[in-house]
């Protein structure tokens, strides 16, 4: 049962990561060039729906890790 949870909790760090990561990507802001910031809000709507299923994954992980306790 132990291995489960570090399983978990691994997987929940990992996620955490990512989500960090975005959230930075984000707060960088846009790029001057225009070129550039079009792909940028085109990459946008994916990272926005990247962000939303890690944070349903770490929502369904921390629910798990409680009924370890």
């Amino acid at each position: 049962m132990d291995f489960d949870r570090e399983q978990l909790l691994k997987k929940r760090d990992e996620l955490c990561q990512r989500l960090d990561e975005i959230e930075r990507d984000y707060r960088q802001g846009l790029d001057p060039d225009s070129e550039e910031q079009a792909i940028q809000l085109e990459n946008a709507e994916v990272l926005e729906a990247i962000a939303k299923s890690t944070s349903e994954q770490i929502q369904a992980i921390e629910k798990q890790l409680a009924e370890f306790v």
